[in-house]
């Protein structure tokens, strides 16, 4: 990888390893990590809790700020990982950011085995804000079969198998030999 300002977009279904990756890398590599759910947590505590549509805006809400965060970050040149479930909807404000600051993207999409994501995410204790209760199981379930889902951004790919003990060593040598 080259010394230029690098996005690290961490992406995929809830529970697939997401946070504990992008803060493993953060430490790998000496940059900042931002993640989704430490914002949304943040705007639980000073705006309170809502029903599931509210949960939504929050997320939106928390997306359109790790932007913000990020792109402060790149325009310095300092990388920065960027972590939550992103979604099509959240590429324009990306691909905005890239272009302003002339920054480069990789994304990194997290899975696992389905019956371990359903086994972390009814492990998990999260803020209550998340409703993870009212999830309906089959949406879980969907969401834990679910194949890669990259954002339409310029940049290598990696898929990393969160339940393998040996991927971490793996990704670390993919990313490094990218051409990025």
């Amino acid at each position: 990888m080259s010394n230029a300002a690098k996005l690290t977009i961490i992406l995929g279904s809830p529970a697939s390893g997401k946070t504990t990756l992008a803060r493993r890398l953060g430490l790998q590599w000496s940059v900042p990590v931002l993640c989704k759910d430490d914002v949304k947590e943040a705007l639980f505590d000073s705006l309170g809790q809502g029903d599931r549509a509210w949960s939504r805006r929050l997320s939106e809400a928390s997306f359109t700020t790790l932007v913000h965060l990020a792109q402060r970050q790149l325009a310095l040149g300092q990388s920065c990982i960027v972590e939550g479930n992103w979604r099509a909807v959240n590429r324009p404000g990306l691909e905005a950011m890239l272009r302003a600051s002339g920054a480069r993207a990789l994304q990194i999409w997290c899975c696992a085995d389905p019956a371990e994501i359903v086994r972390r995410f009814t492990a998990r204790t999260r803020h209550t804000g998340h409703l993870d209760a009212l999830m309906p199981s089959a949406e879980l379930e969907r969401a834990a079969c679910e194949a890669p889902r990259f954002l339409d951004l310029e940049g290598p790919r990696f898929i990393f198998q969160s339940d393998a003990p040996e991927a971490f060593g793996a990704l670390i040598s993919a990313v490094q030999s990218s051409p990025l």
